[in-house]
């Protein structure tokens, strides 16, 4: 079966998951989390991707990014891969794939779905019951984005800068979006884009994007709800 093609266009959003093979550890320590976030940082400014929010679990990595060309996204996955797997394999003596294949990801509505889309990833080691308030875990964006922690990989996105009119301002407006728990409807529709690769927004926004591609883009999922994507699966 033909491998399913990934759709990104430059300068739109898009919500980027790579999961470690068979939903084993990718990171075993605090050094390999530091090692991965420089490579993405050398990545993103290599390949032209304005990364907005991230987390890195155990077992899977989540981006917001904005790609300058339809291919940043995925020069930039490669180029950490590459580093990355090559600087795990000799760390720990082993050999062989450290990730599940490809990686998944999903063009978003910036309007509609980016801070939504930011609260969902910085909001995964809660739910993964990993910590109780977001702020309390280390790998995530969300210090830089809610308390203004130096933070040299991220690009902040226009709508994030249209929170407010100073950083302080912004990064209040930001926390306050926390205090409000992501619907089920919120949640099952991030996660269903990113798992099927459809735009994530209304039908406006997918018709503009399959007009822009000159071609249907992804389908939704059918049958029975996913299951809660956690630790193993967020």
């Amino acid at each position: 079966m033909p491998r399913k093609p990934r759709f990104y266009l430059p300068d739109v959003p898009a919500h980027v998951i790579q999961r470690g093979n068979n939903r084993q550890a990718v990171f075993f320590c605090d050094d390999d989390y530091r090692a991965y976030l420089a490579w993405l940082r050398e990545g993103a400014a290599r390949h032209g991707c304005a990364i907005h929010a991230y987390v890195l679990m155990t077992n899977h990595v989540h981006l917001l990014v904005t790609p300058e060309t339809r291919d940043a996204i995925s020069r930039t996955i490669q180029y950490v891969g590459r580093h990355y797997v090559t600087y795990v394999n000799s760390q720990y003596g082993r050999s062989g794939t450290l990730w599940e294949g490809r990686h998944k990801g999903s063009i978003i509505s910036s309007e509609a779905y980016l801070l939504a889309c930011s609260r969902y990833i910085e909001l995964n080691p809660v739910r993964a019951g990993m910590v109780t308030a977001p702020e309390d875990y280390r790998w995530s964006s969300y210090r830089a984005n809610a308390g203004g922690e130096s933070c040299p990989l991220l690009r902040y996105h226009a709508i994030y800068m249209a929170l407010g009119d100073s950083p302080e301002s912004r990064q209040r407006a930001y926390r306050e979006l926390f205090r409000a728990v992501l619907g089920p409807g919120q949640l099952d529709a991030i996660r269903s884009a990113v798992q099927t690769g459809t735009p994530l927004g209304n039908d406006r926004f997918r018709e503009q994007i399959e007009a822009a591609l000159k071609r249907k883009v992804g389908q939704a999922r059918r049958g029975r709800p996913m299951r809660r994507l956690d630790e193993a699966e967020g």
